[in-house]
């Protein structure tokens, strides 16, 4: 099927429909970036070059929303080609990116023209082959949850496009909508977004290159995760503890202070940075609220960064060998 389809024929706030909406805003800036001389106005150049760059919003709701639905029907072709395609444009986008930093509007318009035209391909696969194929192969209830999903990445267009259909905002806490997911539920709980195990959850946790620790709104220590390096000592006896007799005296103040603010609701993040054992350790506090905003706990969170102080430029390709 490579038949195109027409925006005006989806209903407002359908996933597709916006994406046209997005297109006519792309082809117009396409249109004057291809008006303007970078050597000449280098200026609106990179005015219209900056909105441009919006167009990741496009390529990660493609990528993290469209192709898994359409994954699950059995098109698996959009993830394995056309996110190619998107990188290839990342590239682009990153070369020119760093002629405008080195002031190089010579080299910036050399590249501008095969960024316009791979764009302008892009756009032409995706009106001939994906949206048509995709919209005869998805439901309208694979729609609507597309839509539900996509706020979370957002859009290219300056106001957020109509819900589809117009239905209230649930949260996703909140969302316990019965989807057809890949693997069993057995022995799974539902989280804001996905389902794990209780062996998942502790592995996860005890993977995370954190510290984590838990204190309820009754200032009981309640979790602490089990990392292969901790930072700072613990052990289950903290369980149950009072949370002002987890730290040296010199520290409770300040620990109190904060946890007094969290549960005025003055406050919902304070952050510190020490040096211990000879690593820069950052340290963070933040406050636990529910959906209504009713106080809940603290999180602490401690991270040796060290070694990502140090990190410069751009790491891409594996050093494993």
């Amino acid at each position: 099927m490579t038949e195109t389809i027409p925006s005006l024929e989806l209903p407002e706030g359908h996933p597709v429909w916006t994406y046209f909406q997005e297109k006519e805003l792309i082809e117009s800036l396409l249109k004057e970036m291809k008006s303007v001389n970078p050597l000449i106005d280098l200026p609106k150049y990179m005015n219209i070059f900056n909105q441009l760059l919006t167009i990741e919003k496009r390529f990660a709701r493609k990528e993290n929303q469209l192709f898994p639905f359409l994954e699950k029907k059995g098109w698996v072709g959009p993830s394995q080609g056309m996110w190619s395609f998107h990188d290839n444009l990342r590239e682009q986008f990153r070369l020119i990116q760093y002629y405008l930093k080195m002031n190089n509007p010579e080299r910036v318009g050399a590249n501008t023209p095969f960024l316009i035209d791979g764009i302008h391909r892009l756009l032409g696969v995706e009106e001939n082959v994906l949206f048509p194929n995709a919209l005869d192969i998805l439901t309208d209830k694979d729609w609507i949850e597309m839509r539900k999903g996509e706020e979370e990445i957002g859009w290219m267009l300056s106001q957020e496009p109509p819900t589809f259909p117009k239905v209230e905002y649930i949260h996703p806490s909140e969302d316990f909508t019965v989807r057809e997911l890949p693997f069993s539920l057995d022995n799974k709980s539902h989280f804001d977004e996905g389902y794990m195990t209780v062996e998942q959850v502790n592995l996860l946790f005890r993977t995370m290159p954190v510290d984590l620790t838990y204190v309820d709104e009754n200032d009981r220590v309640i979790f602490y995760n089990r990392g292969e390096e901790r930072v700072f000592p613990r052990s289950a006896g903290i369980i149950g503890r009072e949370v002002k007799f987890c730290h040296p005296p010199k520290s409770v103040g300040t620990v109190l202070k904060i946890l007094e603010e969290f549960r005025k609701g003055t406050q919902n993040e304070s952050s510190f940075w020490i040096n211990y054992k000879e690593r820069l350790i950052y340290i963070r506090y933040f406050a636990v609220r529910d959906a209504n905003k009713n106080y809940k706990g603290v999180i602490e969170m401690s991270q040796d960064i060290t070694d990502i102080k140090k990190i410069e430029g751009e790491k891409r390709l594996l050093d494993w060998e």
